[in-house]
């Protein structure tokens, strides 16, 4: 029973990989391949080869990915797996299908909405990509790479390389706007992913003190039906213990615990922070 589970979960990543790497050639073929707009990465690179040299953007993206997995997986270790390979493949391969074998037409002759909803959909499908614990290889592995041997973190060697590949996009189209609008695909590819990754915040977690402890914990767990954490403090000045109260609620709770707080103590000090996920009773679950 446990092995026929096993087999039913990778075939549900697998299945996730897939949707993420279509995706991710839709925004290419449909949006950002017929604008030249680079989004960075292998990608981008691509993109620019294959206006200059008229190859399939596929192709250059699977010759380009190939090397830099087995690189990856020579300094990086096993970390990139077939989950890896199979993303990257399968973009390679729906990409040019998408592009040469359909031949399918540009979504808009706008180059703004291009780059914005070619960076939206591409990064969806990132983001499924990394939920389904897989990656695209290109520029993930280079900043992984720059990361091992330098002090610059993943984040900004993606980044470096990113800014490079636009930059050049732009000095072989001989047209700086493409390169502005590379980095407006990019900024809304990241911005998604992110979203994806870490969830829409539609929770607020309360940090409360008050000297009337008890009266908030009845109106948070009675009144609202809502649990919570009481941790013990100390105050920096005074060193005197007290008690601090930790709760999540959802958005649309948020005005109403505020001010009962403050009809409870109006000398209540409160910190309100955006919550991206909860898991637990209580909140819906998340993928």
């Amino acid at each position: 029973m446990a092995i026929h589970q096993k087999i039913k979960n990778i075939i549900f990543e697998y299945c996730g990989l897939a949707i993420g790497s279509a995706l991710m050639a839709i925004g290419l073929v449909f949006f950002l391949i017929p604008a030249k707009i680079a989004p960075g990465g292998v990608s981008g690179l691509s993109i620019v080869l294959h206006y200059l040299f008229d190859l399939p953007v596929g192709l250059v993206m699977l010759v380009f990915n190939i090397p830099l997995f087995f690189l990856g997986l020579k300094i990086l270790g096993k970390q990139f797996g077939p989950r890896t390979f199979f993303a990257f493949v399968l973009v390679s391969l729906v990409t040019d299908y998408f592009d040469k074998i359909i031949g399918v037409e540009a979504a808009t002759g706008d180059p703004l909405l291009a780059s914005i909803f070619g960076g939206v959909i591409l990064g969806i499908g990132l983001g499924i990509v990394f939920r389904f614990k897989g990656t695209t290889g290109g520029s993930d592995i280079v900043g992984q790479i720059i990361n091992k041997y330098s002090n610059v973190s993943v984040g900004t060697g993606i980044l470096i390389v990113d800014f490079f590949v636009i930059t050049f996009a732009g000095i072989a189209f001989h047209n700086v706007n493409l390169a502005f609008y590379g980095f407006i695909s990019l900024y809304f590819s990241s911005k998604v992913l992110d979203l994806i990754l870490d969830g829409i915040d539609y929770a607020r977690s309360f940090t409360i003190i008050s000297e009337k402890q008890d009266d908030i914990i009845k109106l948070i767990s009675k009144d609202m039906e809502r649990g919570g954490t009481e941790l013990t403090g100390k105050g920096f000045y005074t060193r005197k213990g007290r008690n601090v109260l930790y709760t999540v609620v959802t958005r649309k709770e948020v005005a109403t615990l505020r001010q009962e707080i403050l009809k409870i103590d109006p000398n209540a000090f409160v910190i309100i922070a955006n919550v991206h996920e909860v898991i637990g009773e209580g909140f819906r679950k998340r993928i």
